[in-house]
């Protein structure tokens, strides 16, 4: 599975993808479709940016 980095990011900062994909600006399903696939590091980065911001939100 690719992008687990991300997916494991997400579920230890207690994120929903759905949460991250409407910071993105896009659909659910369409941050679904993207992580079939390895994204490049510098996108990986505005993620991993996006799930520690929505983390703190959190808590």
């Amino acid at each position: 599975m690719a992008n687990l980095d991300i997916r494991a990011a997400a579920v230890s900062a207690g994120v929903r993808l759905w949460r991250v994909a409407d910071a993105l600006g896009i659909a659910d399903a369409s941050l679904s479709r993207k992580l079939r696939k390895e994204l490049p590091q510098e996108e990986k980065e505005k993620i991993f940016s996006i799930i520690q911001k929505l983390s703190q939100e959190v808590s």
